[in-house]
């Protein structure tokens, strides 16, 4: 079961760090949007013609969202989360991984849990009129909204997987302290 557990974590794992790795080429695409919308603003002043569209800059805000949204995911693997360093630092690892645990089952998966369930309905309603954007040439909604239940699914993914792997030191922790009490006579 041990191993079952472990390679759980390291499947979650692999689709955070995959998911990261797409990542990297929407965060491209959405830097050239920028570049293009920033340009075309400036360039069509001068030619007398619009360059940018309603399309362009949401599709930049939708870019940018994404990047956010499934970015947790991959920050949350890489420990890229922000943390109080400050106080942490002055704790054991032992300890840090008891607080690391608690904030996950008390903080980051309820919150998770919350945002799915807080997320779907808005989603049903956007794919059951097929929601498009209320500027003309805009990009339709319903794609996007689908993306936020999905990130924080992914996020919560990762969550559990950090939860296993500070679970898995805490117990090679404790079997170590066993083993040293058992060679050293019990003291």
């Amino acid at each position: 079961m041990l191993d079952a557990v472990k390679k759980t974590s390291k499947f979650i794992d692999s689709v955070s760090a995959k998911t990261a790795r797409g990542l990297h080429w929407l965060l491209l695409l959405m830097i050239a949007t920028a570049v293009y919308n920033a340009f075309g603003r400036y360039a069509g002043k001068w030619v007398g013609i619009n360059l940018s569209s309603n399309f362009f800059i949401e599709l930049q805000w939708y870019l940018f969202s994404l990047v956010f949204l499934f970015g947790a995911s991959s920050a949350l693997l890489r420990k890229a989360h922000v943390s109080v360093d400050v106080l942490s630092s002055r704790f054991s690892e032992n300890f840090r991984a008891k607080i690391s645990i608690a904030g996950g089952v008390l903080l980051l998966l309820p919150f998770c849990i919350f945002m799915i369930v807080i997320s779907i309905p808005s989603v049903q309603s956007s794919w059951a009129v097929f929601e498009d954007s209320p500027d003309p040439g805009g990009i339709v909604r319903y794609p996007i909204k689908t993306m936020v239940p999905l990130a924080f699914f992914l996020l919560l993914l990762q969550g559990i997987s950090e939860l296993i792997k500070t679970w898995l030191f805490l117990r090679k922790e404790e079997a170590a302290k066993e083993e040293d009490r058992s060679v050293s006579g019990g003291l």
